[in-house]
């Protein structure tokens, strides 16, 4: 990697935000050095390079931090413009309406999700038709509107912004299903977003970066007890 243009990205296995700045980076064939971080002991250089909040992702370029995942691939996108495939569409309209859905995915779902893990009982059988509810809204007010006809991503043949939102907040939905003991995605109730998730999670580029199921399944138990301890003190 040249001197002149080494990238190197700070990340956490298990942090959608630092997986969708390493799927970007893959998608644009972006050559760089990762760097994974422990947060619980946090090494000096995240420390350095993101003093205000002191978290994962922060992508160095070239000696030089950017910090929080969409400001950092909007950065990728203005960057490396002619490396790639472009991760939003040239018209400003299109480019406003993936920026929304990609907003709600994060609010609405990826919030809904999280009450999953810290809530029990009847709160957490709230908390799934809830994510149910926003997916429908999903599949009827957005992906009708935004899949074209023939189009396997969102993005069209390669993986876009949205597309990468999706697949860092669900694309390990089967393992969650598992875990939770409950169904998340319904094909009968989302067909569109269903097979859209499953067309991400089939990419080689997703299965590149996703960790291993035991992995995933252990980290889901070891944050579910930390939370539940939490609320139970206090």
């Amino acid at each position: 990697m040249a001197e002149q243009n080494r990238v190197v990205l700070y990340g956490m296995w298990a942090s959608p935000y630092a997986k969708r700045v390493q799927l970007a980076l893959k998608i644009k064939g972006i050559p760089f050095q990762y760097v994974e971080e422990d947060l619980q002991n946090k090494s000096p250089d995240l420390l350095k390079f993101n003093p205000v909040y002191k978290k994962v992702p922060v992508l160095v370029h070239n000696g030089r931090p950017i910090c929080e995942s969409a400001l950092i691939l909007e950065y990728i996108e203005e960057v490396w413009n002619n490396n790639g495939p472009s991760l939003l569409p040239q018209d400003p309209y299109k480019r406003s309406q993936i920026r929304f859905w990609a907003d709600y995915l994060q609010k609405q779902v990826f919030e809904g999700l999280f009450l999953l893990i810290k809530t029990e009982g009847e709160a957490q059988e709230k908390a799934i038709e809830d994510v149910k509810e926003k997916l429908k809204v999903l599949e009827e007010q957005g992906l009708k509107n935004l899949l074209a006809e023939g189009s396997t991503f969102v993005n069209g043949d390669e993986l876009g912004y949205l597309d990468i939102g999706m697949l860092t907040i669900l694309g390990r939905y089967k393992i969650y299903e598992e875990f939770f003991g409950m169904k998340i995605m319904e094909e009968e109730e989302i067909p569109i977003v269903f097979s859209w998730l499953n067309r991400l999670i089939e990419h080689p580029i997703a299965k590149e970066v996703t960790p291993p199921k035991e992995k995933v399944l252990g980290f889901l138990h070891f944050i579910r007890q930390k939370l539940l301890r939490s609320q139970a003190a206090a």
